[in-house]
């Protein structure tokens, strides 16, 4: 049995039917916390989910039947608000919300589709802001704060050329998660941020299932390995935790050294 540290934490996961969202669904269910699956056109990957909450539960000696999932569209403000309050009804509070949806595709900086490029921006970045702050007005309401944990990427900090838009909502999110660390940090609520690198999920389908692809981007890992979204799912646990309950406004890098500019594990500038 995993140490139930988050034993009875109510939280509400965006994009958590698949990659890193399940993952940390399925690790924040083996420390018996209650989840909250969020999911936008996604019913069969947030019900198998759902079925592995409950296994996971019901493994650990936890309320199998307590978590749920809620359909919403982060990027539209009324869904997502709309969403955060059923599960505050469902669950009977919010104690973590974790702003894990994403998504990416290139738009290169000397021309790229509008469509995309906001759509990409509104779902990364405005999503994460809009959930936030209906989270925030709910931990305000009542004793205990609050955490919020958001998904932003090694990107929040190394540029990533053909992908603007990504870049821009990746680095965007990483100073939303500082200012509302800030802004609140005297009020019991912590703002956290989780940077992935390399890790093997649906949103780099362009190269996870081609080996000699993925030996190219090993090569850019001082690890040399990709993740597995079960890698990095811990960071959120521990974030989540009260063991991580002085820290607010940081972004942990879990990316295998790529934050490290590898290009200089050998001393070529000296």
């Amino acid at each position: 049995m995993v140490h139930a540290r988050l034993h009875g934490l109510r939280s509400f996961i965006t994009g958590g039917s698949r990659g890193i969202g399940r993952a940390v669904a399925e690790r924040f269910a083996a420390e018996g916390a209650v989840i909250i699956i969020n999911h936008f056109r996604d019913d069969e990957e947030a019900a198998l989910t759902l079925e592995s909450l409950k296994a996971i539960s019901a493994k650990n000696g936890f309320d199998a039947n307590a978590h749920r999932i809620i359909a919403a569209d982060v990027s539209d403000r009324a869904s997502i608000h709309h969403a955060i309050d059923m599960a505050v009804k469902e669950a009977g509070r919010l104690d973590c919300l974790i702003n894990n949806a994403g998504i990416q595709a290139e738009t290169p900086g000397n021309g790229f589709d509008a469509a995309t490029f906001e759509k990409i921006v509104a779902v990364n970045l405005m999503g994460a802001a809009y959930a936030s702050e209906k989270a925030i007005a709910h931990f305000l309401s009542r004793e205990g704060g609050g955490s919020i944990i958001n998904t932003t990427s090694v990107h929040e900090l190394i540029p990533k050329p053909s992908f603007l838009a990504y870049s821009i909502s990746k680095g965007g999110l990483s100073n939303l998660t500082r200012t509302l660390a800030l802004e609140y940090a005297d009020r019991g609520i912590r703002v956290n941020a989780v940077g992935p690198g390399a890790v093997s999920t649906s949103l780099n389908d362009a190269w996870r299932h081609d080996p000699k692809a993925v030996s190219v981007v090993e090569n850019h890992i001082p690890m040399r390995r990709v993740a597995t979204p079960e890698d990095v799912a811990g960071v959120y646990a521990f974030l989540a935790s009260a063991d991580a309950n002085y820290i607010t406004g940081q972004t942990v890098f879990a990316c295998g050294g790529i934050t490290l500019f590898g290009d200089f594990q050998t001393n070529w500038s000296s």
